[in-house]
């Protein structure tokens, strides 16, 4: 029979996983920033694309919000990506990196228009497995071993015994 300490070591273990897929995604957004950031990168191209096939509420927001600080946008991705990669990877504040992830990939499906059959993934597309990591990362103690929270709870047990 497995113990706590077993689960709590794999679901560490998951934690980093979903970092590092966060950080291997947002590192390459400051590594080749040309090929995302305005005039010319990825950034404004997925949103001019995904103004063109979406509507309601989320169309506004790209047409009347996004595009016009498209700049502004393009350096929050990036750092969201980047901020929620270190969150879990460290173990630290790994629930809030957890919101910050599933935020994230809830934009890129509703810009990609996944869940729009047929053109969308939907459920089986990346952005739907970025979701469904970010939430287990808030769902459940996955910064409970491994992680810097635990050096801090421990150093704090130390020094409140002495």
């Amino acid at each position: 029979m497995l113990s706590s300490e077993t689960y709590a070591r794999w679901l560490a273990l998951f934690r980093i996983y979903a970092g590092a897929f966060w950080l291997l995604h947002g590192i390459p957004k400051f590594t080749q920033s040309a090929d995302f950031l305005p005039p010319n990168g990825f950034m404004p191209q997925l949103v001019q694309k995904a103004i063109g096939s979406s509507t309601g509420f989320y169309h506004d927001f790209l047409a009347n919000t996004v595009m016009p600080n498209i700049g502004l946008f393009a350096q929050l991705v990036r750092c969201g990506e980047v901020l929620v990669g270190i969150s879990l990877l460290l173990g630290l504040l790994s629930r809030l990196g957890g919101l910050g992830g599933i935020f994230l990939a809830l934009n890129y499906a509703l810009a990609n228009n996944d869940f729009a059959a047929p053109q969308g993934q939907g459920f089986a597309g990346l952005d739907f497995a970025a979701i469904v990591l970010s939430f287990f990362n808030v769902v459940l103690p996955t910064g409970a071993r491994l992680g810097l929270v635990t050096f801090f709870v421990r150093s704090r047990r130390r020094a409140v015994a002495s």
